[in-house]
């Protein structure tokens, strides 16, 4: 957690840890889940995994520890595939990492109507003014949530934006995934 500020909330500094993860293994990547476990919990329940995960020797009693899953079936849609999870009661929340295009507010007039998904995703592509952004968004079972945007424009650590709204629609999906 190096770039990680220790003032923030122990949720956004588990989303600026994973965001600076994942930007040092560079673009182009699937998309990523985490499930977000409590540190001194996993500490006190599995010394040998936080040994392994470099926890024993951390100060720190509030703080999320990120568990990378295993790889999301790129053969489903993101949606389908998260309606699938059903979390253990030791994971206090999750995160998930996708890479997506963005247009601009402005461009939104100039999208052509009729179009269908994979005629759509082929306009935006191929857009002027269209930006890469990596969206890391977290969400914890008592409704918390945060998320961070990177712009592949501006790859900085200091130029990462956080906010708990960013993304609502996708935390909305992370937050399903722990409903019964």
């Amino acid at each position: 957690m190096s770039n990680t500020p220790m003032a923030a909330s122990p949720l956004t500094r588990a989303v600026l840890e994973i965001d600076e993860y994942v930007s040092g293994l560079g673009w182009d990547q699937p998309a990523r889940l985490f499930a977000l476990v409590d540190t001194a919990r996993l500490r006190a329940d599995q010394p040998s995994l936080a040994d392994r995960l470099g926890l024993q020797n951390e100060s720190e009693s509030s703080g999320l520890t990120p568990i990378e899953q295993d790889e999301i079936p790129t053969d489903q849609p993101l949606d389908e595939f998260l309606g699938t999870i059903a979390w253990p009661d030791a994971v206090v929340g999750c995160a998930l990492v996708v890479e997506r295009l963005m247009l601009p507010p402005s461009a939104e007039a100039q999208v052509p109507q009729g179009l269908n998904d994979a005629k759509l995703a082929q306009w935006v592509a191929e857009h002027p003014d269209r930006q890469e952004v990596r969206m890391t968004v977290a969400v914890l079972r008592d409704g918390a949530r945060d998320s961070a945007l990177r712009l592949r424009e501006k790859d900085s650590a200091t130029e990462v934006l956080t906010g708990s709204d960013l993304v609502p629609g996708l935390a909305q999906a992370l937050s399903a995934t722990f409903e019964e």
